[in-house]
């Protein structure tokens, strides 16, 4: 089996890989991710999905087409620049909403607002590194928390390697989780909350 054949990505996804690459960005999602994140929306119809780290929209294009007409889709990046990118080819999907602003400050306006979400796509820091447990507070029961990047990446600062180790090691640890860790693209982590 080749996972990397048939992926059948999004129409737009063309279009956003060549933005992507345009102005530089090169922190985007990979394909693999990207059909699995939409797979993984599949599996949640009228769900409430939140991705941090919209980047240019890779992810986001993968996501919004497995959702079904129902679901919605919220996503945040810092970089107002990027996120112009994704709304560019994205935002005429009304089921997306963007912001442009930190992402602490977004997952504690979260909180505040006390939303829950069936889908949690974390891919900055912020989610993952940071306010783990405020993020993980807003998933659901029975709701999937996805985050990639674990594998060592060439741009990966000297600093980085044990902090994604004590995240892995937080992760395992939490009774509330089942989670799958997966060798694959970058590196995932799949967690399920049961409690």
């Amino acid at each position: 089996m080749n996972d990397t054949l048939n992926l059948h990505p999004p129409a737009v996804l063309q279009s956003l890989v060549a933005a992507t690459r345009a102005m530089g960005f090169t922190m985007a999602s990979d394909e693999l991710t990207g059909s699995l994140l939409r797979t993984l929306a599949a599996t949640k119809p009228a769900g409430n999905l939140l991705e941090l780290g919209t980047g240019t929209g890779l992810a986001t294009a993968w996501m919004l087409d497995g959702m079904d007409a129902q679901s919605t889709l919220h996503t945040v990046d810092q970089d107002e620049s990027l996120v112009a990118v994704a709304q560019k080819y994205l935002a005429s999907d009304s089921r997306v909403t963007f912001a442009a602003m930190d992402g602490a400050a977004f997952i504690e306006s979260l909180l505040v607002q006390q939303k829950t979400f069936d889908l949690i796509f974390a891919d900055t820091w912020p989610g993952k590194f940071w306010l783990l447990e405020e993020t993980l507070s807003l998933l659901k029961i029975g709701g999937l928390y996805v985050i990639d990047d674990l594998l060592p990446q060439p741009n990966w600062p000297e600093e980085h390697p044990p902090k994604v180790a004590q995240l892995i090691a937080a992760l395992e640890q939490r009774p509330d989780l089942r989670l799958t860790k997966l060798n694959w693209s970058t590196g995932l982590i799949l967690a399920v909350r049961t409690h």
